[in-house]
């Protein structure tokens, strides 16, 4: 199936970098991914594209692999906003409030045993085999389940991919969102000396409007590392941001030592309509961020 026969992939083919860049960073957090990917357009047919992404998954790093894997919700409680993964993980919707809680606490006995979210490629998986998928995966050594989760995001890229070129209706797939809806900001703090989410943290959201800055509002991160319940922008604001309370969590895993970032402060551009999901990854004497997905 060529790309002309495949009027999703033409588009995807001929949109300027910025649109199609935003719509790879939909489909995968990785900017290595995405920056991979989008070098090798045009492509000649679905295939190919799938092909570039299997290898691009293959070829990222630790880092790249940590930030692919921090754009993905636990299973069962996607972020807010996020239809995507919540379409995904469908295979929750309806589960017995017993299963759900055993969800919660398999999803945080994994982050704390392998430092990331339990990826898995959920579509058309019922909650018993997430379940039971994830329980088994508890049992991997560090490195079987950075293989198996590296696995898990390809098929994952490979699915959303798909849906992109040959389920886009129309060119609106790789143009920015319509001006008159607000933008949307959430984060997520994952400790990667710890090697678990950060809980308890709060964060707070500010947004520039006509060159003033007002505050928003803040929120706390929860056993997740998940801060989803931050106010929307205003309709008018060019940029976000987001003013994390970091201090009181270094200390603690510290024993009561001062922490040499008490605070982290990430400021972004911000277009109306869009989402955009800004995760840090700390550790005591560094930190990053970055927008994924």
């Amino acid at each position: 199936m060529t790309s002309s026969s495949v009027p999703g992939l033409t588009r995807f083919n001929a949109a300027d970098d910025g649109a199609a860049r935003a719509a790879l960073s939909e489909v995968c957090a990785s900017t290595a991914w995405v920056a991979e990917v989008l070098r090798g357009r045009p492509y000649p047919d679905v295939r190919a594209l799938l092909a570039a992404s299997d290898a691009a998954v293959r070829r990222l790093d630790e880092a790249g692999l940590d930030e692919a894997l921090a754009g993905h919700p636990p299973i069962g409680r996607p972020t807010p906003g996020d239809t995507v993964s919540a379409g995904e993980q469908r295979g929750m919707t309806g589960a017995p409030p017993a299963l759900a809680a055993e969800m919660r606490e398999l999803n945080l006995a994994y982050q704390a045993r392998f430092g990331h979210v339990f990826l898995v490629c959920a579509s058309g998986l019922t909650a018993e085999e997430l379940r039971d998928a994830l329980r088994r995966r508890l049992g991997n050594s560090r490195e079987r389940e950075r293989d198996v989760a590296r696995a898990e995001l390809g098929r994952i890229n490979r699915l959303r991919l798909t849906r992109l070129v040959e389920a886009a209706p129309s060119a609106s797939a790789f143009t920015h969102a319509p001006a008159s809806a607000p933008a949307t900001v959430s984060t997520h703090v994952l400790d990667t000396a710890a090697g678990r989410p950060a809980a308890g943290v709060t964060v707070a959201l500010t947004a520039r409007t006509q060159g003033a800055w007002s505050a928003l509002g803040a929120a706390e991160t929860d056993g997740d590392g998940r801060c989803g319940g931050l106010p929307a922008l205003p309709g008018d604001a060019t940029h976000a941001r987001l003013l994390f309370d970091v201090g009181p969590h270094l200390s603690r895993e510290r024993a009561g030592g001062a922490a040499f970032f008490p605070e982290v402060t990430a400021v972004f551009a911000v277009t109306p309509g869009e989402h955009y999901h800004v995760p840090l990854l700390l550790s005591p004497f560094g930190y990053s961020v970055y927008r994924g997905s």
